[in-house]
């Protein structure tokens, strides 16, 4: 149940605080005053869509806040999510959005807990039912029947559409599989043959080494200098190690050093520290000396391992500009083309094995979309039944409704087109909806619609939103006994222009503008500071009391005088009291039956007329 709404900075609501009682809750005001904003302002708190002209001109932050108490199930599941309940029983969702200067932030969170928009969307399915003016509209669209009928259904059916869904995804892979095996078999031959020589060349090339071209060139520019080589090192070993040209050699010098300092470290202990330093670079100086003397022992001329050398660097190099640019992409794209010869050639590729993966694909969702069906055809049957019951009291004793399944193309959605058809005069054919109802009668089977989703549905709230237009009269009232019946099972919440639905109420709530003195500038929500009139327009919501509903029904009634309306309103609030009564003094669950009827009620025109 929703205890309470607090909206700040929504739309043309500056700041308002409402709470909500049981059963019957019903928000009326003239054409443009609000009501729908305050729909709009819980839809938003739940997650609902909103764009940046929700936050009311002049502010940079809105804040909607809806305290619910919550059934155990509910409870239960939102314990589930591991957020703690206050008193229990007790759920605040609240949405901030926050106006960027090109984008509007938004931020959900659940008793002081953040949360994510798929979590607000499970949330709300659980909580409320909003049936907005539009959805008269989504009565005439196919796919929208079918959810309908498959959420009238329950759960198996939702069970079983996720398995056709599955299927049906299975399926259009196999067919796509197949569809480009079948296209392509010319550019998969084309394909091999040219895989098939990039792989003989490569092979050919016996590549394994991704380092191999830079160490052949290595090895190119010594054996290309050898000469040098042997030259410098010569010259190398003798300033090192040993001097032809009478100069004395490193060793030799260092060797002098170290002498004359061990006979120094005899007199003063702190050079020992100096001669190990050069004690240490004579050891280095000889093992170098060795060691160059030994790689000029093994340079040699070899001119024939040139020309390999450079034969094998041509060779890798065209190979790394076809297939490179690096050698190690050139060794990648070798094993690549392996495994994709493998795969064009493999069993897998086979149209005979991709035929007969679409068959079994094809038969497992015939029989997903067969079971389908079968729930379908029964859900029909119950939702046709429950649907009459609904309408009949709805001043449509005569009415026909018949759920045609027809088969169609299979889809995720499953193999079969829905249609509604309905007929509501006594002798004429059952046709689409959409073709034949009127304005009123799409409203009043939007309303039993609801009724019957009701009887099975676990949300909480009901939500209407002028599900009464385009009717009056006997209709009108027959459509607040039925709000009222619902009431019993749910908390409704409605917004209405019909003083016969407003009656009906157990708590009544009026809508109206007022507009209060502004001496101050403002800034708009890009932060730019804006002039404003003397006055702003803001909403207003007051719960009415007994004296209070009577001159709003009055004012809703309208007629030819005061006092005529004041009687009409008078004699709503009687009727609806003796409504009321007969509906509670009705055994458990024959509320919603057949047999319920609206009594008549004279408009304050007919009642001018009787006088006069």
């Amino acid at each position: 149940m929703l205890i309470s709404l607090r909206i700040e900075n929504f739309a043309l609501i500056d700041r308002l605080e409402l709470e909500f009682g049981t059963s019957l809750n019903v928000l009326t005001g003239e054409t443009g005053a609000g009501k729908s904003i305050i729909l709009d302002a819980l839809d938003a708190a739940l997650g609902g869509k909103v764009t940046g002209r929700a936050i009311r001109t002049g502010a940079e932050r809105a804040l909607v806040e809806a305290t619910f108490e919550l059934d155990p199930a509910v409870a239960e599941w939102v314990r589930e999510q591991e957020i703690d309940l206050f008193d229990g029983t007790l759920l605040v969702a609240c949405r901030e959005l926050v106006a960027g200067q090109t984008s509007l932030r938004s931020r959900s969170r659940l008793n002081g807990v953040l949360v994510n928009r798929q979590l607000m969307d499970q949330l709300r399915e659980r909580l409320v039912e909003i049936t907005a003016q539009g959805q008269t509209v989504q009565l005439g669209q196919p796919a929208r029947q079918r959810d309908w009928l498959d959420a009238f259904g329950g759960t198996a059916i939702l069970e079983n559409r996720q398995k056709v869904a599955a299927a049906f995804a299975i399926s259009q892979q196999a067919l796509q599989a197949l569809e480009q095996r079948r296209q392509s078999e010319q550019q998969r031959l084309q394909r091999l043959d040219l895989i098939d020589y990039q792989i003989k060349e490569l092979s050919a090339a016996g590549l394994g080494d991704a380092e191999e071209l830079e160490q052949l060139e290595g090895e190119r520019r010594r054996l290309g200098h050898v000469v040098e080589l042997q030259q410098q090192s010569y010259q190398v070993y003798q300033a090192l190690y040993q001097n032809d040209t009478g100069s004395e050699a490193a060793a030799d010098l260092l060797g002098q050093a170290e002498a004359s300092l061990t006979d120094m470290v005899r007199y003063d202990s702190e050079l020992q520290s100096v001669l190990d330093l050069v004690s240490n670079a004579l050891a280095d100086i000889m093992e170098a000396g060795r060691q160059i003397s030994t790689y000029e022992a093994s340079l040699e001329a070899d001119p024939q391992r040139l020309q390999d050398v450079e034969q094998r660097i041509l060779e890798l190099k065209q190979i790394c500009r076809k297939y490179g640019p690096g050698l190690g992409d050139a060794i990648a794209y070798h094993e690549r083309i392996q495994t994709e010869l493998e795969e064009l050639t493999g069993e897998g590729q086979s149209l005979e094995v991709l035929e007969k993966a679409y068959q079994v694909a094809q038969s497992q969702l015939a029989e997903a979309c067969s079971a389908l069906n079968k729930l379908r055809q029964t859900a029909a049957g119950e939702l046709e039944s429950r649907l009459i019951k609904q309408l009949k009291p709805l001043a449509m004793e005569k009415v026909q409704f018949q759920v045609e399944i027809a088969p169609c193309p299979p889809t995720a959605a499953g193999a079969d087109r829905i249609t509604f058809k309905f007929s509501p005069n006594a002798g004429e054919p059952l046709q689409p909806l959409t073709e034949i109802a009127s304005g009123g009668e799409m409203s009043r089977f939007l309303l039993a619609l609801k009724a019957c989703f009701a009887q099975v549905d676990d949300a909480g709230v009901l939500v209407f939103d002028e599900i009464d237009v385009g009717v009056s009269g006997r209709v009108a009232q027959a459509i607040a006994q039925k709000l009222y019946q619902l009431s019993h099972r749910h908390q409704v919440l409605c917004v209405t222009h019909q003083p016969l639905v407003a009656a009906m109420a157990d708590h009544h709530y009026r809508v109206d503008k007022q507009t209060i003195d502004c001496p101050e500038a403002e800034t708009d929500n890009n932060h730019q500071e804006f002039l404003i009139p003397d006055v702003r327009t803001v909403v207003r919501v007051a719960k009415l009391n007994p004296h209070q509903r009577r001159e709003e029904l009055a004012q809703l009634a309208g007629g030819q005088s005061a006092q005529q309306s004041i009687a009409f309103a008078d004699s709503l609030l009687v009727q609806a009291a003796n409504l009321r009564t007969n509906e509670n003094a009705m055994p458990a669950g024959t509320q919603l039956g057949k047999n319920s009827t609206a009594m008549p009620v004279k408009t304050p025109s007919q009642s001018t007329a009787k006088n006069s």
